[in-house]
């Protein structure tokens, strides 16, 4: 095992018996490591399983190993993506070690959530700041942005920040994380990384701007109150051409997923993507992040072909930029946005994924509601919140 990073992928569905599915999936994942003992263990399910049966399902297979990730809005793994699933990724190395933390209480403070989870992770690495940071928010609660901004203040402007939020398949009402073995919700997980290695980011979405330039003309943290002076949920009804009551019955983010608003960001070809989530009956739009006051957005249109070809240039990058050393598994974090435009070719993204990255490199991941990472990827550039965008992070040796 010297000199060597090794990682192994379990997945199962059993949502009838979750402490079983939860021992199957870890069980299978840590039986690839060919008698390796895990370092750490990530598993991201579906909300339909009973939450404490399964992380309790997890931790009897794997005692004393530290379990991180939470409920999603749909599970990848190599290279398929699933529904409720249970899937899980163990990874062993004599050369990088994991340190867990979190951050409490994003509804309340998502600034100080952030910052919290990040120096939990440096506490938990001896007071040294990791190599790099993962980190996995709650999706449904606070300002997925401000949280960013968190880890930051902790870590540095331009730190190594990548991740993705917690979904709950598309309910949108609550999502969980899990972090050392702990079920909690309303948190951030951070995972700090430290050692001798390689990686690589991707991060890519592929949306296209459509009509003229709108300015946010009121907003108070993620609700965005007014659009050019008028309430936020005309610029949906002007295009859909649906009154207010039909884009408040239900979730915003179910019908307007492909249709997100874009912030100009100095430094990237391709828009910040913010998504609505819910409207209200004043026309206001709760957003995943906060869009301030002043702010120059567009309407962007989604498009499958060209999202298949972000995906593809997202593992490129990711691939190019671990300095051509072999990958030794990959996290992707990928819009639930996505997954909803690409229907039943969301397998598209994973095959060019596969074909980037190359096959048999074991990969976990799951539909986010918003992922986190530097603008294209790029490194020593500062990380964003992001929203339909396909976020890779690849390890080599």
């Amino acid at each position: 095992m010297k000199g060597m990073i090794k990682a192994a992928v379990g997945i199962q569905q059993n949502t009838a018996e979750p402490r079983k599915a939860a021992c199957d999936a870890v069980h299978e994942a840590v039986a690839k490591l060919d008698g390796g003992k895990p370092d750490i263990i990530f598993m991201f399910s579906s909300i339909k399983y009973d939450q404490k049966e399964l992380i309790a399902g997890a931790k009897s297979e794997a005692p004393g190993i530290p379990i991180v990730g939470g409920t999603a809005a749909g599970e990848i793994t190599s290279w398929v993506s699933m529904y409720d699933a249970v899937n899980v990724m163990a990874i062993t190395s004599d050369q990088i070690t994991f340190h867990v933390g979190c951050g409490a209480g994003v509804a309340k403070d998502s600034f100080m959530a952030g910052s919290e989870a990040a120096k939990s992770v440096i506490d938990a690495n001896g007071g040294k700041k990791p190599d790099i940071f993962i980190m996995i928010p709650d999706g449904m609660t606070g300002n997925g942005a401000a949280i960013v901004e968190g880890v930051k203040s902790v870590l540095g402007e331009n730190f190594p920040i990548i991740g993705g939020s917690t979904g709950d398949d598309y309910l949108f009402q609550k999502t969980y994380e899990y972090c050392n073995g702990k079920l909690l919700t309303d948190s951030v997980i951070g995972i700090g990384i430290s050692g001798n290695f390689s990686y690589g980011f991707g991060v890519r979405h592929g949306w296209e701007p459509v009509g003229l330039p709108l300015t946010v003309t009121k907003a108070d943290g993620v609700v965005l109150k007014e659009i050019n002076h008028e309430p936020a949920l005309k610029v949906y009804q002007d295009y859909f051409g649906k009154s207010a009551s039909d884009l408040i019955k239900q979730p915003l983010a179910r019908m307007a997923y492909t249709y997100p608003l874009g912030i100009a960001v100095v430094g990237s070809d391709e828009l910040l993507i913010r998504d609505p989530v819910v409207a209200n009956k004043k026309g206001e739009i709760t957003m995943a992040a906060a869009i301030p006051e002043g702010t120059s957005i567009r309407l962007m249109i989604g498009d499958r072909d060209a999202a298949i070809r972000a995906a593809k240039t997202a593992a490129g990058i990711a691939r190019d930029s671990s300095r051509g050393h072999p990958a030794r598994f990959a996290i992707m974090f990928n819009c639930m946005a996505r997954n909803k435009l690409l229907g039943v070719r969301c397998n598209d993204e994973n095959k060019e994924v596969e074909a980037a990255l190359g096959k048999n490199i074991p990969m976990i991941g799951f539909y986010t509601y918003g992922e986190q990472g530097p603008l294209l990827g790029k490194k020593g550039t500062p990380a964003y919140f992001h929203n339909e965008t396909m976020t890779m992070f690849v390890v080599g040796e």
